[in-house]
C-alpha cells in the first residue's frame, strides 16, 4: 500500500484538535485515571535509577531553578521542558509502564510526562488533563499502528511515534486549533528518533528516548502555538516518516474507527517487570508449572515459541550484564519465573545477577520463531512455552490473553498494590502521600487543577 496515498496526517490532527472530555466515553476516562496512577508509580520508582540520575542533574544544572512542573523524582518545580524531560526518563526505566499491543508502543512514559508539564504550567483541570492524554494515547498509537513492524525492526517505536504523542497531547492543552496540531505534529516527526542498538551495549540509550519523546513533542506543541510551522505530511510525505522508516506503512490505520475505538480501552498494563516481549512466555511457563507442581529443579529445558520482534529485540542479550539488561533476556526472566514464581521489581538486583542457579537455568532457555505466534503479532501476544523436565517428561504450556492485557487486566486494587510497590521500590514517596495521590487520580476528573501532586523540596 502506497505510503502517499491520502493525507491522513491532516485527517488525524483534525481528530485530535476537536476532540472534547464530552466526547470520551466514561469507561475510558475511567481507563485513563488507571493508567495515570499507573505511569505514576512507574515514575516514582526510576528516583535512584543511574541513567535517570544523570538526566536529571542535566536538568538541574541546564534549567531553571523555579517553575511551575514537577520533577517528581527531585520534587524540584522547573519548566514543562526539563519535567518532561526527567519524568519521561524516570517513569520508562523500570520496566512496569504500559504497552498498547498493536503499536507495539509505551503511551504512559511519552505521553503522561508531557502532559502533566504543560497542564501545571496551564493549570488545566483534570478533566483538561484526562481528554488531553486520551487525544496523546490516540495519536500514538496510531503512529505507531501506521510505521508497522518493519518500523520496529530497527525504530524504538515509542521514541518515534512518543514524540508526536507528546505532541498531541500538549497541543491540546494549549487549545490549538486543527492547523496548529498539524504543524506540532511536522515539527515533532522531524525530531523523532530512537534506536534499538543500544540493546547489545546494555547502554541508556532507552531512557533518552522517552525523555526526548516527551520533551521534544511538548517543544513542538509550544512552537506552533506561536505560529512556527511543521511539515503538514510528516507522515505520508515522500520524505516523511513512513519513507524512510517503513516499508510496510498502512494509512488506513491513521484514522480507522477514528472516534469508535479508543486507545486507552486498548492498553495493557505490565504485570512482570521485564521487557514486554518476555511476558507472554512467562506466564506460559507460570502456568505450566503451576498446573503440574513443578520447581525450578524439575526442569530440564525450555524453548520459548515467540513472534520474530522478540528474536530481534531480545536475541541481542545472550549474556546480561546489567540490571536493566537482564530485563530483555528471555532465559533471565523465564529463570526468575520457574525459581521465584515471579518476576516483579524487587527480584531484579545485583545479587540476582550474579547468581550461579539463575545463571544456570537461564542457558536452558531457548527462543524459536512460531508461525502461529508470529502471525498473531502484534494484535495478539500469544504465549508458548515446550517444556522439558529432569524426569524426561515433555509437555506444552499455552497463554491466549497475557496477565495485564485488556481481556486479562489489573483490577483497581492490583494496580493500587502495584503502585504502592513501585513507590517503595524507589522511595519516591511516603505511604500517605502514594494514599493521598491514589485518592485524588480516582476523582482526577473533578479537580480543579493537577498541580502539587507532591509536596515540593523546600516544604
Amino acid at each position: 500500500m502506497s505510503a502517499t496515498r491520502t493525507a491522513t496526517t491532516r485527517e488525524l490532527a483534525s481528530f485530535l484538535a476537536r476532540l472534547r472530555y464530552e466526547d470520551v466515553p466514561d469507561e475510558a476516562v475511567e481507563r485513563t485515571k488507571e493508567l495515570f496512577l499507573d505511569w505514576l508509580g512507574s515514575a516514582l520508582a526510576g528516583k535512584n535509577e543511574r541513567p535517570v540520575r544523570i538526566l536529571e542533574r542535566f536538568s538541574d544544572e541546564m534549567g531553571p531553578s523555579e517553575g511551575p512542573s514537577e520533577v517528581l523524582i527531585s520534587r524540584r518545580r522547573t519548566t514543562p521542558l526539563f519535567a518532561a524531560l526527567v519524568n519521561g526518563a524516570s517513569s520508562h526505566v523500570v520496566e512496569q509502564d504500559d504497552l498498547h499491543n498493536a503499536s507495539v508502543f509505551h503511551p504512559a512514559t511519552v505521553v503522561f510526562p508531557a502532559a502533566l508539564a504543560a497542564a501545571q504550567q496551564t493549570e488545566a483541570s483534570g478533566s483538561e488533563f484526562i481528554v488531553a492524554s486520551v487525544v496523546g494515547y490516540e495519536a500514538g498509537v496510531r503512529v505507531g499502528s501506521y510505521l508497522g513492524r518493519t518500523h520496529y525492526r530497527v525504530f524504538h517505536t515509542t521514541g518515534t511515534a512518543g514524540a508526536l504523542a507528546a505532541a498531541a497531547a500538549v497541543s491540546h492543552l494549549l487549545g490549538s486549533d486543527e492547523r496548529t496540531t498539524l504543524h506540532a505534529l511536522g515539527s515533532a516527526g522531524t525530531q523523532a528518533a530512537g534506536l534499538w542498538e543500544f540493546l547489545r551495549d546494555a547502554a541508556d540509550s532507552k531512557q533518552l528516548h522517552t525523555a526526548k519523546a516527551a520533551s521534544d513533542g511538548l517543544l513542538a506543541a509550544y512552537l506552533a502555538r506561536d505560529g512556527f510551522t511543521g511539515a503538514q505530511r510528516i507522515l505520508e510525505g515522500e520524505r516523511g516518516m513512513a519513507a524512510g522508516m517503513s516499508s510496510d506503512a498502512d494509512p488506513d490505520r491513521l484514522v480507522d474507527g477514528l472516534g469508535d475505538r479508543w486507545a486507552v480501552l486498548e492498553t495493557s498494563f505490565k504485570y512482570h517487570a521485564t521487557c514486554r516481549h518476555t511476558h507472554p512466555a512467562a506466564d506460559a511457563l507460570l502456568k505450566g508449572m503451576k498446573e503440574r507442581g513443578l520447581t525450578a529443579a524439575d526442569i530440564a529445558g525450555v524453548r520459548a515459541r515467540v513472534h520474530a520482534a522478540a528474536i530481534d529485540v531480545l536475541g541481542p542479550v545472550s549474556d546480561p550484564r546489567t540490571i536493566h539488561q537482564s530485563k530483555f533476556s528471555m532465559g533471565f526472566v523465564l529463570a526468575l519465573i520457574a525459581r521465584e514464581g515471579s518476576a516483579g521489581i524487587d527480584a531484579f538486583t545485583e545479587e540476582a545477577l550474579e547468581d550461579a542457579e539463575l545463571r544456570a537455568f537461564s542457558k536452558k532457555v531457548e527462543m524459536v520463531l512460531d508461525k502461529e505466534v508470529d502471525a498473531a503479532y502484534p494484535q495478539r501476544w500469544i504465549g508458548v512455552v515446550d517444556v522439558e523436565t529432569s524426569g524426561g517428561e515433555r509437555f506444552t504450556s499455552r497463554v491466549e490473553v497475557p496477565k495485564g492485557d485488556p481481556g486479562n487486566t489489573l483490577s483497581r486494587a492490583e494496580l493500587e498494590e502495584k503502585a504502592r510497590n513501585l513507590v517503595a521500590y524507589g522511595g519516591g514517596a511516603s505511604g500517605e502521600e502514594i494514599d493521598q495521590i491514589v485518592a485524588r487520580i480516582w476523582s482526577l476528573d473533578e479537580e480543579a487543577d493537577v498541580r502539587d501532586l507532591l509536596p515540593s523540596r523546600s516544604a
